[in-house]
């Protein structure tokens, strides 16, 4: 019995060398449209579809492989004596191999000039049809749906004379998954629409895939199990697309440190450090080189930098890993470290080094595109999945923050908010200079990434005291005051960020009993009169931003 390979494809990328593989073994080649065009141009020898199932294509081409002669041919099991008699009566031979990708749906909804009618004649109905069908009868069918998947296809029909039945059911896994996202993205296009076309930020049903990249040894705790997923296309920039250059495997723990750690050390222009302990920064500090920068990081809280989680955004030289490598450390990210750095940290066998790219400094939210890392973690094969190209931000999907409840899930817009002195509202008689301005601005993007309520003392471009997690913001002050005595730091002219506005004077009264001379915080409170009145009291400038930064 002939073999038969049925190839139509939107992404044409490397289709015609592997159709060339298949037909030197003996494949007789289907295909449909431009794929069959393409593939007799290159003087392969192809059948229509149209032709072998006796049935032309109709309706502007929405029908075309939906036939009993496809459909038989991929459904029939071959152990199956009744399916091959039946195949057999009604003259139709199997089909063996199955390749096929998807109109770049996605692709197409992204682009803002995307109308209704283009994002609806996008929908690919015959292709989802036959990779279900092929995929369920995986005994039998080989079914290809990512181009990254021919070489290793091929190199196993050449050597073995088959696909094997590990890689067979590989393939069917990454079909269906493929399969769930389109119809995910589609069922996201669709529910986003309000009854006059226009397309809303949060869809109505929502659907997101993640792919597995680790199972873990557990949770945030012992007797919790874990995974790591990331999504399938991985924005450069973003912790996920990190590649792990040394170290330990990476816990849960050290994963949700990593990301506040790398999330906040992002945010800054001018080269700097943040090291995190238990998700919330307990020093930051921008300089002229990182190891300066992370000198000053380190002494607003040595204790607690123990066991932490260091970041930078600038490459790292080996003389900052050697300052690093005195501490202990959990995890160490930059967008680069030069080979002299990494021959140095090797001695730190167990510090877990993160590497993460950034494509541009200062340009913090997400960044469009794809990484080798998070196609590396595809299900099945290695390959890329070229119908779901890098995320775009005109996906209102994109960019999204999830936290889940019992029995719900909560999504918002990430916090990607960024304020310049220009947006800063003077409420106090007494203005800020220009470098309590660019310290206020620098306590600002601080006190973003610390959990509520948040206070931050900062100098010169560096944190000196930090206040976390308190239920009440006047506790908030006084703790990161004491975190600064502790460390031997002092807070006379130093400037305050509050990531909420104060509730009363008493927060006020004490920043500026430990000698702060301007605050920056969001105002709103139906007390800001009496806690501006106090500033002026005491003497201290006080700006407003406007924007709350709550973090839970």
């Amino acid at each position: 019995m002939v073999k038969q390979a049925l190839i139509s494809v939107s992404d044409k990328t490397g289709v015609v060398a592997f159709a060339k593989t298949l037909a030197g073994l003996g494949y007789r080649l289907l295909s449909t449209g431009g794929t069959a065009k393409l593939l007799a141009e290159q003087g392969l020898a192809v059948t229509e579809v149209a032709a072998y199932t006796g049935f032309p294509e109709m309706l502007d081409g929405r029908v075309k492989t939906l036939n009993p002669r496809i459909h038989a041919g991929l459904l029939a099991r071959r152990p199956d004596p009744a399916h091959m008699k039946s195949l057999q009566e009604h003259g139709i031979d199997p089909i063996d191999l199955l390749v096929v990708n998807l109109y770049p749906f996605e692709r197409t909804v992204a682009s803002p000039d995307c109308s209704f009618d283009d994002a609806i004649e996008n929908i690919d109905i015959g292709g989802p049809a036959m990779l279900r069908a092929a995929a369920k009868n995986h005994e039998s069918v080989a079914v290809v749906v990512d181009p990254g998947d021919y070489p290793c296809i091929a190199e196993e029909l050449k050597t073995r004379g088959a696909v094997g039945a590990a890689t067979r059911l590989a393939l069917a896994k990454k079909v269906f998954a493929h399969t769930a996202r389109y119809d995910g993205a589609i069922a996201n296009y669709l529910t986003a629409l309000d009854d006059k076309g226009a397309r809303g930020r949060f869809p109505e049903v929502l659907s997101r895939q993640w792919v597995k990249v680790q199972q873990m040894r557990y949770g945030e705790n012992p007797h919790q199990h874990a995974a790591f997923y990331r999504e399938r296309d991985v924005a450069a920039g973003l912790l996920a697309g990190y590649t792990q250059l040394q170290g330990k495997e990476l816990s849960y723990n050290n994963i949700a440190d990593s990301d506040a750690a790398w999330e906040c050390v992002k945010s800054f222009d001018a080269p700097a450090c943040v090291i995190v302990k238990h998700a919330n920064p307990c020093g930051v500090a921008s300089a002229a080189t990182t190891l300066e920068a992370y000198r000053k990081a380190f002494a607003t809280d040595p204790t607690s930098s123990f066991g932490g989680i260091i970041a930078f955004n600038r490459p790292v030289d080996a003389a900052t890993v050697e300052a690093v490598s005195a501490q202990f450390l959990e995890v160490l990210i930059a967008p680069a470290y030069t080979a002299d750095a990494l021959a140095a940290i090797v001695r730190k066998s167990n510090v877990r080094v993160l590497e993460i790219p950034l494509r541009e400094i200062g340009v913090r939210p997400y960044f469009p595109g794809t990484d080798a890392a998070s196609r590396a973690a595809d299900t099945g094969k290695v390959g890329s999945d070229p119908n779901f190209p890098g995320k775009v931000e005109s996906d209102p999907t994109f960019g999204l923050d999830f936290k889940r409840i019992g029995g719900g899930l909560l999504v918002q817009t990430a916090d990607v908010r960024a304020t310049v002195a220009s947006e800063l509202k003077v409420v106090t008689r007494r203005a800020p200079t220009p470098a309590q301005v660019d310290d206020l601005l620098f306590a600002w993007r601080v006190a973003k990434f610390v959990k509520s309520n948040a206070i931050v003392y900062c100098a010169d471009g560096r944190t000196l005291g930090i206040g976390a997690g308190q239920m009440s913001r006047v506790d908030s002050t006084r703790i990161a005051a004491i975190k600064a005595q502790n460390a031997g730091l002092s807070l006379a002219g130093s400037v305050v960020a509050s990531d909420a506005f104060f509730p009363f004077r008493d927060g006020l009264d004490v920043v500026a009993d430990n000698g702060a001379v301007a605050v920056i915080q969001p105002g709103g409170s139906v007390r800001d009169e009496e806690v501006i009145a106090a500033a002026d009291e005491r003497g201290v400038a006080m700006v407003f931003t406007g924007v709350r930064h709550f973090r839970h």
